[in-house]
């Protein structure tokens, strides 16, 4: 088996700003597994948060055993598996003939709706983000600073009909978020991504939740999930968390059996890192793919975007 892997930068539309800093582009690692008649695609992209960088992730792909998907429990769930693991699945698709979610015995998938991310920036900004994308059905507005309330009643302003998640990055206090969790109800506020830092989250326990509050930061694989009980309502399934599709799927599957519901994210990647996680979507609360949407450029057959959703990828793509 013959793997390369790649670094490649998509540059955004625009400016993105979350609490924790802003980018101009997406740098993302792309692998290419070989069996020397078929090749399969990935693609991840590393966090710093979780402690990745593009040169750490990139030795632990060249430094992996890599024969199946099998091979890759050695590796930590994280980026790295992730992108080995979307690209074999693409292997094994091209080798059969087959659509991965055949292999994986799913059923067809469809669209999903998709959120749209508003980047952090002024009330007024975001109120002009808000009117100019007034028309998704779907909005996630970025927060997690001290002056939020204000850019809340901005976004609901600039988009009165559009269905809001909200996005606190770990950036709220206990206190912070029950002084703003009437207001997020009387906004019409759907779900809440992560308002505590992961290591403070014990502070919801008991805590109302008036509005479902989802584990990101908290969530990775299904090991995770005996730490969420009391705590969560929601978890986000990102594939560059869990460590691939075969793990996202396992964890998509125990997170429903134990009660909760289930968002499916993405970091800022290019169509590539979306397309596997479009079969996790698949009936998801909420699904949050819109990493292309914020790209000034993307992959070859780049995944369809349209007033359905996010629609499965063409086998040119991906699967």
């Amino acid at each position: 088996m013959q793997v390369s892997v790649t670094r490649d930068v998509f540059k955004l539309a625009q400016v993105f700003t979350i609490s924790r800093g802003s980018r101009t582009e997406a740098q993302v690692l792309t692998v290419t597994v070989s069996d020397g008649v078929h090749q399969g695609r990935g693609e991840c992209v590393p966090y710093a948060r979780y402690g990745e960088t593009l040169d750490s992730v990139a030795a632990q792909i060249e430094g992996a055993s890599v024969t199946d998907r099998a091979a890759l429990s050695a590796l930590a769930a994280g980026a790295a598996r992730n992108a080995l693991d979307c690209a074999l699945w693409d292997l094994e698709a091209k080798r059969a003939g087959r659509r991965v979610w055949e292999l994986a015995g799913l059923p067809a998938p469809g669209p999903e709706i998709t959120a749209y991310t508003l980047s952090l920036d002024t009330p007024e900004a975001m109120q002009a983000q808000a009117s100019e994308h007034a028309h998704r059905p779907l909005l996630k507005i970025k927060l997690g600073t001290p002056d939020d309330m204000a850019r809340l009643e901005a976004v609901r302003a600039g988009a009165p009909k559009s269905t809001i998640i909200v996005d606190a990055n770990e950036g709220w206090s206990a206190e912070v978020y029950a002084d703003l969790a009437p207001h997020l109800v009387r906004l019409g506020v759907a779900l809440v991504e992560q308002p505590l830092p992961a290591g403070e989250d014990d502070a919801l326990l008991g805590m109302k939740r008036p509005v479902p509050v989802c584990a990101d930061e908290s969530c990775h694989d299904r090991a995770s999930l005996a730490a969420l009980k009391g705590k969560y309502d929601v978890v986000n399934i990102k594939l560059d968390k869990t460590g691939g599709l075969t793990e996202a799927l396992e964890l998509r599957r125990a997170a429903l059996d134990q009660g909760y519901r289930v968002m499916v994210g993405c970091m800022i990647g290019s169509s590539l890192a979306m397309a596997p996680a479009t079969l996790v979507a698949q009936g998801a609360m909420i699904t949050d793919l819109d990493g292309p949407l914020l790209l000034a450029e993307d992959r070859e057959t780049p995944l369809i975007f349209d007033s359905a959703g996010v629609h499965p990828p063409a086998p040119e793509l991906w699967g």
